[in-house]
């Protein structure tokens, strides 16, 4: 990760906040509209996660980068976030008691490293990323949507180097898997 100047600092204090935001903000928010899907939700994980982080600087204790502290506050943040709305969509005792099948929502929002001429596929994508477990889909978005390396993966999900190989190629699998039953459905 090429990190900012902010980033270095051996202890960062409440002072050093201002510039965390300003240097981490678009990273919060693309991390977290890449697993929320929505850019309201994305907005609001953003705010939760700087609260979480002005919280916590006193505690940090520099055992990983403050980048990828951040990134792992993010990322918990957001698939609560996530759990907690399913729960709320839930509601009723009759749809937990009966199990009623969930219909995974089309995601409608601008990601900003997806292009508009893309947007019909992405959405696909973001839709068949929606079933992945938890760990595969942070791998693989980690990698391929926010660009960083498996190093940096394993770090910020506190894991190995390979688990972080395994879950990504679980992830392609099962992605080709739902990608395949999609294109049977609704190209056949």
């Amino acid at each position: 990760m090429n990190q900012p100047a902010i980033f270095e600092k051996v202890q960062p204090s409440e002072d050093d906040f201002a510039g965390i935001v300003n240097e981490s903000e678009q990273m919060v928010y693309n991390t977290a509209l890449i697993i929320v899907q929505n850019e309201e939700d994305a907005e609001d994980v953003t705010q939760e996660v700087f609260l979480k982080v002005y919280e916590g600087l006193k505690s940090f204790r520099n055992e990983s980068s403050l980048s990828t502290w951040i990134y792992r506050i993010t990322i918990t943040t957001a698939l609560d976030f996530e759990k907690q709305k399913k729960r709320q969509k839930r509601g009723g005792l009759m749809q937990r008691v009966f199990g009623y099948a969930e219909a995974v929502e089309k995601p409608d929002f601008f990601h900003p490293g997806v292009a508009l001429d893309k947007k019909e596929d992405a959405a696909v994508l973001f839709m068949a990323l929606k079933k992945l477990p938890e760990k595969q889909r942070t791998a693989f978005l980690l990698h391929k949507i926010e660009g960083l390396t498996n190093k940096e993966i394993a770090a910020i999900m506190e894991t190995s180097l390979l688990a972080v190989e395994s879950l990504q190629v679980r992830a392609k699998n099962n992605l080709r898997t739902h990608l395949k039953e999609y294109y049977k459905k609704h190209f056949s």
